[in-house]
């Protein structure tokens, strides 16, 4: 007997993006129907992509805050949102705007049609995620006009992005939304996020100079995030396909002691290459 096809809603967060707002659109409204997103603009000087088409916009007020006040404000507010929207969705999927969650090509489903079929799923679930940077050696800037994963071929393995952003119920993320408060995470096997947010170095590196991060004290976080073109540049790449099951298991046992109920980070900086069949999808 055919499962019924669960209702889905995707929900993100965005100010002063040039680039990811409208991949993310279409992304996630080709997957669930852009009558099933939510967009929360942070501030009501920001606007939509001119084709954004019919979606559900939440405007806030631009209210700065240091980056961990505001880091954990912002989780706050999306889970609260997303707890309401539980009244009219079976699950919520919550990143952020650079983030994008597929399912294996290999299973030729789309992302509504897997989660419909998963069997009881837990209160959340992660998929494997994988922080794409530009190499610096062998790979061009980016065309923004074509997809990601045709211009970029590697990923550092980064438990920063396998983030529980699946949720089936009223959930309480943490900061950044890495974790869920009091509840464990489970990886699924089949989903992968994407992180683009260093997919290309000019407009990445850039973003230190952008004031309203500058004046709340984003510059030494987004200085780590570029040693992302350093670790791929200078790595040695091993097939995604061979590790990803190896990260799935390091990832599940091996906990922060300072959080157990997110995934540590695996030692060495471990990068794959992206299989050949991810090629278009984002």
């Amino acid at each position: 007997m055919t499962k019924p096809m669960r209702s889905i809603c995707a929900m993100t967060t965005v100010r002063n993006d040039d680039l990811f707002l409208t991949k993310w659109i279409r992304h996630y409204g080709d997957a669930l129907g852009r009558e099933n997103l939510v967009v929360i603009l942070d501030g009501h000087d920001q606007t939509l992509p001119e084709d954004a088409g019919f979606l559900n916009v939440i405007r806030l007020p631009h209210q700065p805050l240091p980056r961990v006040p505001a880091m954990r404000r912002r989780a706050r507010v999306m889970s609260k949102i997303a707890g309401g929207l539980f009244h009219y969705f079976d699950m919520v999927i919550v990143t952020d705007v650079d983030e994008f969650i597929v399912v294996d090509p290999d299973l030729k489903l789309g992302l509504r049609d897997y989660l419909s079929g998963l069997d009881r799923p837990p209160a959340a679930i992660s998929a494997l995620g994988l922080d794409v940077g530009q190499h610096l050696r062998h790979e061009a800037p980016l065309d923004p006009d074509k997809p990601f994963l045709d211009q970029r071929s590697y990923a550092h393995v980064s438990a920063r992005y396998t983030k529980p952003a699946i949720a089936t119920r009223p959930l309480t993320w943490g900061s950044g939304m890495h974790r869920i408060k009091g509840r464990n995470f489970r990886i699924d096997r089949n989903l992968f996020l994407f992180h683009f947010g260093m997919v290309d170095f000019a407009r990445s590196t850039g973003k230190t100079a952008d004031p309203d991060r500058l004046a709340t004290g984003w510059e030494g976080h987004l200085e780590r995030r570029e040693k992302l073109f350093s670790i791929i540049t200078n790595s040695t790449p091993v097939e995604g396909d061979k590790y990803f099951p190896i990260a799935r298991r390091r990832q599940t046992w091996v906990r922060p002691l300072y959080a157990l109920n997110k995934p540590g980070m695996i030692p060495g900086d471990p990068v794959v290459q992206i299989p050949q069949r991810f090629r278009g999808l984002v």
